[in-house]
């Protein structure tokens, strides 16, 4: 059996970095761990051909060769989704499709034309779906119900698929689900409240051959809340020190957390010994009331300030998830979130408009009360409610537009990187640096002086730059790297923060256009 693997287009969103990954020569910023996980779980005595569109093109020979074609995708990858299914059908292909799509809304994967939709998590559902090919079945929909995998049996995912020179970052997952139970969010129900974590033997067995491949360089532990299960990460991080040691610090890490990390010192210490640089925090909204009412409970019981400046004093550097369009929210939320990214400096901040997703909890709420405007939820960056909201619509998008654009002004933006790095150079632990070091290139040093041309000569933020450039250079040099990587994907967000103000008044112009219409036909 001769399996194609797609992963489908991104759209241009917050999390794509594109003009921060091309200044390092590569072409994505992460590649699709949940495919070589499949591709794992499957027979090894299958051949496995993995195409990454947001790397390459399918070209014919790809589509000839195949067999089978399988398909995995997130929301935001919708449109690029159906058409490739589409492509493989017109071809004569057989479809199998999964991922957090198809598992959410099935029936369009299967109106697409998908023959077999293997949803929920494929530890339980592949083998299903593999016995059914056995059977000669044409189609079929696996469904593990109720029912989690022990990720302690996952096998170690297909690395050896990927082209490791396109992606920025490398991914590896230690955990599954979430204790939490934030309204909003689709993570409890895809993968429950009861983390499951695989075993530390497991996961430096997938770093093993991750450096065996020959990567070196940033790992994202793609676990949407790396610390919901404490005692397990503790138990990883005590052997993955002495891992990193004897290998010579080859990685760094990137992870998520819930906030309650700031009240666990040791856990953070223990993370900053093993080289996690950044951790992503889902901070939400400032507002203590909103915070509440979706039930993000965990955010309300100390101050969230200060949570992020002891994370940020112990040498994890902060980013953070921000959302406006809360039940209940009051006039000037977009400006609140502002002042508490500028009064914590986090130099990153992820900003959306509230989505209510698929099946969670919120969407059942909203469905249940005749709010929602649209059953799918688009996660981008560049998208209205897909509800009704408790204060006008028009009122939460302007908010978010004036918002999105000040995080995203240069000098705020330079300023808050030069003060996190400051912050970061004096941390208890100094950065970690590889007892080998790595030689000076082109492909190293044209992204630098790109930087310095743009950032240093062309912009009026020139004279900020080299302000914030010499500071560090004179009394925390450790905060040099640091501060010209975020200047780096400052590039990417000063074109993107443009896109969602356009994309978002011209959706908004149709929406008080509808509204305007109804008005008139009901007068």
């Amino acid at each position: 059996m001769r399996v194609l693997l797609i992963y489908p287009l991104f759209p241009k969103s917050f999390w794509s970095f594109e003009k921060a990954i091309a200044l390092v020569g590569r072409k994505a910023l992460l590649p699709p761990l949940g495919l070589v996980t499949v591709a794992a779980i499957l027979p090894q005595q299958w051949e496995f051909k993995l195409v990454d569109r947001n790397v390459t093109q399918i070209t014919e020979a790809d589509w000839d060769w195949a067999d089978l074609v399988i398909l995995s995708a997130m929301i935001v990858q919708k449109e690029d989704f159906l058409v490739q299914i589409q492509e493989a059908k017109r071809r004569g292909k057989p479809v199998a499709v999964g991922g957090p799509y198809p598992t959410a809304l099935p029936d369009e994967a299967k109106t697409a034309g998908a023959d077999y939709l293997i949803l929920d998590e494929g530890e339980i559902t592949l083998p299903m779906f593999v016995e059914a090919l056995e059977r000669g079945e044409n189609t079929g929909i696996f469904r593990s119900g109720e029912e989690k995998p022990d990720v302690t049996q996952t096998p170690i995912p297909r690395f050896d698929l990927l082209e490791f020179s396109a992606y920025a970052d490398m991914s590896v997952q230690f955990s599954r689900g979430c204790p939490f139970q934030c309204e909003f969010c689709d993570i409890i129900v895809l993968y429950g409240r009861k983390p499951r974590t695989k075993t530390p033997a497991q996961l430096l067995a997938e770093l093993e051959r991750l450096y065996e491949l020959g990567w070196r360089g940033t790992i994202f532990m793609v676990d949407d809340n790396f610390i919901g299960n404490k005692r397990n990460v503790k138990l990883l991080l005590k052997e993955l020190k002495p891992w990193m040691v004897k290998h010579s610090y080859p990685f760094s890490f990137i992870t998520e957390a819930s906030v309650d990390l700031a009240q666990d010192q040791e856990l953070i210490d223990m993370m900053v010994q093993c080289n996690f640089g950044s951790v992503f925090l889902g901070i939400e909204t400032p507002d203590e009331e909103s915070l509440a009412l979706t039930r993000k409970y965990q955010n309300t019981r100390d101050s969230l300030s200060e949570a992020v400046h002891a994370i940020t004093r112990s040498g994890l550097r902060v980013m953070a998830g921000f959302i406006i369009g809360f039940d209940g929210e009051k006039r000037g939320a977009g400006e609140r979130i502002v002042q508490f990214v500028e009064k914590t400096a986090i130099s990153i901040a992820f900003f959306s408009m509230l989505q209510a997703l698929p099946n969670t909890a919120l969407w059942h709420r909203l469905n249940k009360e005749g709010r929602l405007r649209s059953e799918l939820a688009n996660i981008n960056q560049t998208t209205l409610t897909n509800f009704v909201p408790t204060r006008p619509l028009e009122e939460i998008a302007r908010e978010y537009i004036e918002a999105f654009w000040k995080l995203y002004e240069p000098e705020r933006f330079l300023n808050r990187a030069y003060r996190q790095s400051m912050v970061l150079a004096q941390a208890k632990y100094p950065k970690i640096r590889r007892t080998t070091k790595k030689k000076l290139t082109w492909a190293t040093l044209r992204p630098l002086l790109i930087i310095l041309w743009k950032q240093g000569v062309v912009r009026k933020t020139r004279w900020q730059f080299w302000r914030n450039l010499y500071s560090l250079y004179r009394h925390y040099r450790g905060g040099l790297r640091r501060y010209i990587s975020l200047c780096s994907e400052l590039e990417h967000f000063l074109e993107y923060r443009l896109i969602v103000k356009q994309q978002i008044e011209a959706q908004l112009a149709e929406y008080l256009a509808e509204e305007a219409k109804i008005i008139k036909v009901s007068l």
